[in-house]
């Protein structure tokens, strides 16, 4: 029998406050702010959070009835919630597995234990991680549409895996939307890195991990990489192990067989040590893997009592546990990363030849860290066009329409097939159901629609679906009034019986609404970018940076491309849409916030140091659009030299000041000198700053944030 082992979801900080609120019937939009405005933290933490954490300041969380709802938060941590399905952990047992596991029903109808990934380990079960991996669909969807579209059927098991384009593809990181390589640290590490095989990549899966990046493994990786550090090993029994590597424990294959030959245990053994190379296991001790009896005093003592006995120096085996263990607790399987690594060349080898048809998968099933209207200004900036929702084009799914060359305006012609656009899916209107999009679907088969009266007539839409559809434009191409005058026609329409097929249709010539009507104005740009944003969170027609593109100006922003030209540590202005901020784990302890910025000429890089943050993390975590006075960090350094383009790669702007751009057009529309807008912003921020009061001899204390920002406990929230 097979069924999935289980989580025991918790009372966590949000989850938290929105059972709380419910209790005390608090409006659910207000405990929604509430819940949102904390990070993912264990729910003691939230008295920290708010004395602590800069972009809560100034936010009266400690108003009305929240301190009662935060007291009794306190009171439900960590308590269990319910049972979730875990994602991946599925079970292999005999036919008796019913009768020996208590088992349950999911949400979504899945055999389900009542044991979580511990329970089941301790019950001697065997678990299988089955990872559902998103990009497989979008990958499929990608060869649907190549299909669909030039009838040619790619067999992703016979590409070559050393094609030049797609690993110049991957050196310049333009892999956006690729699995595995698209995050911010992911680029930079590619750049540095320059793979140019497919062995690179699981290498590189593998060095960019949380423990890897901790310990420092990369630095020496690299520069052992390209030629400015000697290719040395802890000693020469270890070679044939790390060759591979240079001479830096990477995988935990090669960690096992390290420990393997220079103790003489076997493999089995040597993975059980492994297995126990937590600070803890080594410096108080582990129980004994079969045939192994180390001392009390640990692992690292019994490692090199047991080199000694196989031939190894006291001075050799002390090395080599120095050497290996510095990175091996941190290390990667990488056959993991080998099965991870081929989705990464595939969905990279589809960005190089069939760019439009990989958007098109990717905006369809979502499998990135990054929200689709940041995938739609990636393909922008590749030249493929994007075509808005259209009532008698777009589909349930995104699709690619190929049209001649000569019809497209504006386009950039990098990409090999500037003919090809995606289309954006139905699906992307706001509230509309899948039996609404089947019902535009299956009355499109019979004719396209040609006017507002027809698709209302001929669907099963309800009024307010056919209200997003107006204002988002998706009617543009078959209605020559304003979607001001069509709006008004859906009330219209809202309060008039549907017409039954074949019934008399009425003409309505003395419909006083109608008579009444004034000549309305069509929507501007900045309207229509609205409008999309509203009902679809994607500003297909243009840009949203573009309509602040004359505030820019006078700002004297620099935009992505100006950024490769600028020397190190200059100081820019730069802007865009926020569209992913992290605050990680990093080896120093600091809190620093790294976000992303999207402008008209790609994505900027912007680090948060902790200096700063009291005064605009608020900005930084709360607005949209922001505006950011910092200072260019262009990564140099050995591994550098042997980059395609070194002003394209480790370039960063270390944050100064934040500002709300938004409230920054609003100010400068009112008339409102620029630098009195930005003062006005500055004001503000000096008192949400705690350490303002400090320095000019106020009380209070600013503590540091500890690790609320990062901190999250396992499946039972321990």
């Amino acid at each position: 029998q097979t069924a999935v082992c289980c989580m025991v979801d918790t009372f966590r900080a949000r989850m938290a406050i929105r059972e709380v609120g419910k209790a005390l019937a608090l409006p659910a939009e207000e405990i929604d702010l509430v819940a949102k405005a904390f990070p993912r933290i264990a729910a003691r933490n939230i008295p920290d959070a708010i004395e602590r954490l800069p972009e809560l300041a100034g936010s009266n969380l400690r108003a009305g009835q929240l301190e009662q709802l935060f007291e009794l938060c306190l009171g439900i941590d960590g308590f269990p919630r319910h049972l979730a399905l875990h994602p991946s952990g599925v079970i292999l047992s005999s036919s008796d597995l019913a009768e020996r596991v208590p088992m349950q029903e999911s949400f979504q109808g899945f055999r389900m234990l009542q044991a979580d990934k511990h329970d089941v380990e301790h019950l001697g079960l065997t678990k299988l991680d089955v990872l559902g991996v998103r990009m497989f669909s979008a990958i499929a969807h990608a060869h649907d549409e190549i299909v669909r579209i030039s009838g040619k059927d790619i067999h992703f098991e016979d590409l070559p895996r050393d094609d030049e384009a797609t690993f110049e593809l991957i050196r310049t990181s333009r892999t956006l939307g690729c699995f595995q390589i698209e995050s911010p640290g992911q680029r930079e590490l590619l750049a540095r890195f320059q793979p140019n095989r497919f062995e690179d990549l699981i290498i590189d899966i593998s060095l960019f991990r949380p423990g890897p990046v901790k310990s420092d493994m990369v630095s020496p990786f690299l520069d052992r990489r390209h030629g400015f550090q000697e290719v040395r090993y802890p000693h020469e029994k270890l070679a044939p192990i790390l060759r591979e590597t240079g001479g830096v424990v990477v995988y935990h294959e090669q960690l096992i067989r390290c420990i393997a030959a220079v103790t003489g245990c076997s493999l089995d053994d040597a993975d059980y040590v492994r297995r126990h190379l937590e600070p803890e296991a080594v410096t108080e001790g582990v129980s004994a893997p079969i045939g192994i009896t180390p001392p009390d005093e640990g692992i690292g003592t019994w490692f090199k009592a047991r080199a000694v006995v196989n031939g190894f120096t006291q001075p050799q085996a002390d090395a080599i546990w120095t050497e290996v263990f510095a990175f091996a607790s941190f290390g990667f399987c990488k056959s993991h990363a080998a099965a991870f690594a081929l989705p990464t060349y595939i969905s990279a080898w589809l960005k190089t030849h069939y760019p439009a048809e990989f958007v098109a998968g990717v905006l369809t099933h979502d499998p990135g860290m990054y929200p689709r209207r940041f995938i739609v200004a990636d393909a922008r900036q590749m030249g493929i066009p994007i075509l808005p929702i259209d009532i008698n084009k777009s589909d349930a799914v995104y699709r690619v329409e190929s049209f001649a060359s000569s019809v497209i305006s504006g386009v950039d012609s990098r990409p090999p097939n500037p003919d090809k656009g995606v289309r954006l899916a139905l699906s992307e209107v706001r509230d509309i159901s899948e039996a609404e999009i089947a019902s535009i679907v299956t009355a499109r088969g019979a004719g396209p629609f040609s006017s507002l009266e027809d698709l209302w007539r001929r669907t099963e839409l309800s009024q307010p679906v056919l209200e997003n559809l107006v204002h988002v434009g998706a009617l543009d191409a078959i209605e020559g009034r304003s979607r001001h005058e069509l709006l008004w026609r859906v009330i219209e329409l809202g309060s008039e019986p549907k017409l039954i097929p074949g019934e008399q249709l009425q003409l309505g010539l003395d419909d006083p609404i109608r008579q009444s009507l004034p000549e309305l104005p069509r929507y501007s740009d900045f309207e229509e970018t609205e409008a999309e944003l509203e009902i679809s969170g994607i500003d297909a027609r243009r840009h949203v940076m573009a309509l602040y593109a004359p505030l820019l100006a006078e700002i004297g922003c620099v935009d992505s491309d100006g950024l490769k030209g600028c020397r190190n540590r200059a100081e820019v202005w730069v802007a865009g849409v926020k569209v992913a901020s992290q605050t990680p784990a990093i080896r120093s302890g600091q809190r620093i916030i790294f976000v992303t910025l999207d402008e008209l000429a790609g994505p900027i890089d912007i680090t948060v140091f902790e200096r700063v943050q009291p005064r605009c993390a608020r900005t930084v975590f709360h607005s949209w659009l922001q505006l950011v006075r910092g200072e260019v960090r262009k990564r140099g350094g050995a591994s550098f030299i042997h980059t395609t383009d070194r002003r394209n790669v480790g370039i960063t702007v270390v944050a100064e000041e934040v500002f709300d751009l938004a409230e920054l057009a609003q100010d400068r529309n009112a008339g409102i000198s620029l630098i009195e807008a930005l003062e006005r912003q500055r004001r503000k921020q000096q008192l949400l700053d705690p350490g303002a009061a400090v320095a000019s001899g106020g009380g209070g204390d600013l503590q540091p944030a500890a690790r609320l920002w990062h901190a999250s406990g396992g499946s039972a929230g321990r």
